[in-house]
């Protein structure tokens, strides 16, 4: 679809179809909820909640409080065995790929832009990424029949803007092949019906700094034998997750479900709402999972990497900490992804990404407005027209499949 240029005579970029990852309807999350909670009581005793440990104790090597987390974690998922680790997602991902692949291994991974601390991952390791495209099932038969790979890479959460593959459905196909695999569940944990290990991966990795936990904290959860492999890895005492961080993040994940299922459902509002017209300036509106969950405005000019600092003076976040960490509550306003940006750099000077956090639709839609105003007076315009017409991609909460 081509759009009009603007009144300086940029021509504006279009936005292309996004496919999100189904959500999790309020209900559901809620029931998510209390199943997390059911877990921590067959592993924790009442006074056990109140008080956390550390160091290396004999015949565990870790705390005894985070050994009781990791096994709510793992029970909570339906995973063999879970190890939190130092490094938060970033450093569960790297844990996770040194155990299972070996240097100079050939590890296949989708054809996309790939997250910039994980490919530093995979340098570091050795490792020699081959690609296929996930979108084309026949395209990652043909590399799954090749009999080159032990292990495969699969991020959950959306690598360019018009990635489409359904997670499930990739894990499957590999497990069809007797290819093992590695999910990246960051973004996507807890946001999703189901993670990477829930949906047959043999291992998930993600921060639970993301879910509000403490700085540095992430988990590798999946087959025992390679968790226990992360485990022996991490065998120093300074490397270790002490109790009261393993604590801390989960009391953390106890409000998280709902929190991601209100988040999600919040997202959708202001799409619609942006589709509508209801604020000048904005041509088009996308939801997406570009790293996190969020809106994609596409305005109708180029203000794009201005647009944040505006945002700010209204009460806005101008950049991430952790992409829901517990310190972001405002709506965040920012640029796209860099990984994003790789692939698309067209969209850097007009498009912005939004994320509700922990406001109502109503909050997220006046902050754009009276930024997009304040940028049309500093630039002697009139905010523009509203919308072009094109409708968001907004779908509807799915249940559990």
């Amino acid at each position: 679809m081509a759009h009009p240029a603007d009144r300086t005579g940029a021509t504006a970029p279009a936005l292309p179809r996004t496919h999100p990852l189904p959500t999790v309807p309020v209900e559901d999350a809620i029931s998510r909820q209390f199943r997390l909670l059911e877990c921590t009581a067959g592993h924790f005793t009442g006074d056990e909640l109140f008080a956390a440990d550390a160091g290396v104790v004999p015949g565990l090597g870790r705390p005894r409080t985070t050994a009781r987390v990791e096994a709510v974690l793992a029970d909570f998922l339906g995973a063999e065995d879970a190890a939190l680790v130092q490094g938060a997602g970033t450093g569960a991902i790297r844990a996770a790929l040194a155990a299972a692949i070996a240097p100079g291994e050939p590890l296949l991974i989708h054809r996309a832009p790939v997250y910039r601390t994980t490919a530093l991952t995979l340098r570091g390791l050795g490792t020699q990424t081959v690609k296929a495209d996930f979108n084309d099932p026949a395209a990652l038969r043909a590399a799954l029949a090749s009999g080159r790979f032990r292990w495969a890479y699969v991020q959950h959460s959306r690598q360019r803007l018009t990635d489409s593959y359904d997670p499930g459905e990739v894990l499957a196909m590999c497990r069809e092949a007797g290819v093992r695999t590695v999910v990246d569940d960051n973004y996507a944990a807890l946001r999703v019906p189901a993670c990477g290990v829930e949906l047959g991966a043999d291992a998930s990795c993600f921060s639970l700094f993301k879910l509000h936990g403490p700085e540095g904290v992430g988990v590798v959860a999946g087959a025992a034998g390679l968790v226990a492999r992360v485990r022996a890895d991490n065998y120093s005492g300074g490397g270790q997750v002490q109790g009261h961080q393993a604590l801390d993040a989960l009391r953390a994940l106890t409000h998280v479900p709902v929190m991601w299922a209100v988040q999600s459902r919040t997202g959708e509002e202001a799409a619609r709402r942006l589709a509508a017209g209801e604020v000048p300036g904005v041509a088009e509106v996308r939801l997406a999972n570009v790293q996190d969950r969020c809106l994609l405005v596409r305005l109708d000019r180029p203000l794009a990497r201005r647009l944040p600092e505006a945002a700010a003076r209204f009460g806005a976040a101008p950049y991430p900490v952790g992409s829901n960490s517990r310190y972001e509550i405002a709506p965040l306003f920012y640029r796209m992804s860099s990984s994003t940006l790789d692939d698309a750099p067209e969209l850097a000077d007009w498009v912005v990404r939004i994320n509700p956090m922990r406001a109502g639709a109503d909050l997220v839609l006046d902050i754009l407005r009276r930024s997009l105003a304040a940028l049309g007076g500093e630039d002697g315009g009139d905010g523009g027209d509203g919308p072009d017409g094109a409708a968001p991609d907004v779908p509807q909460h799915h249940a559990k499949d």
